[in-house]
């Protein structure tokens, strides 16, 4: 099986979110009309990351296409998923911890993650509505491995 990988990024809070979250939807739809299979990658820090988790689930379950996986990337083991384990599950298909940075110093965790993840991708959509921050960071990095990109804020 071709397996795709996709990875999100954005900023903790989002402008304009009814036209983020629709430009979103395209996108997903799209991919999943013209990929094998799917393996969408997310994280649980922002607006964004919770925009493009939600959209995935809705987006999947109304087109009816059973070839894509919604998984949950920690930078380190959280309290509250080894005590909520179960609930994760319900939303998520897949959790993992970034080995990478469940290694490194807390405070560079996120960063290091976000690296990993990118290396793993064959896109990154992302939602950069202003050019500083983790999520920007992140995108730099994603250009300089030559990573496809869609910046689903088209007005960047």
């Amino acid at each position: 099986m071709n397996i795709y990988t996709v990875s999100f990024f954005g900023h903790r809070e989002i402008e304009d979110l009814p036209r983020i979250e629709e430009n979103l939807v395209n996108v997903v739809l799209e991919i999943i009309k013209q990929k094998e299979y799917v393996k969408f990658l997310v994280g649980q820090y922002g607006e964004f990351d919770w925009l493009s988790s939600s959209v995935i689930s809705r987006v999947v379950a109304k087109c009816g296409y059973n070839n894509s996986s919604l998984v949950l990337v920690l930078p380190y083991m959280k309290a509250s998923y080894r005590k909520n384990k179960q609930n994760y599950y319900i939303f998520y298909n897949q959790v993992e911890i970034c080995k990478e940075s469940s290694l490194a110093h807390y405070k560079s965790a996120i960063q290091i993650c976000n690296k990993s993840i990118v290396d793993r991708s064959d896109l990154v959509i992302c939602c950069i509505q202003h050019k500083s921050g983790g999520a920007y960071k992140t995108i730099q990095y994603a250009k300089k491995q030559n990573c496809p990109i869609i910046n689903v804020n088209d007005k960047i």
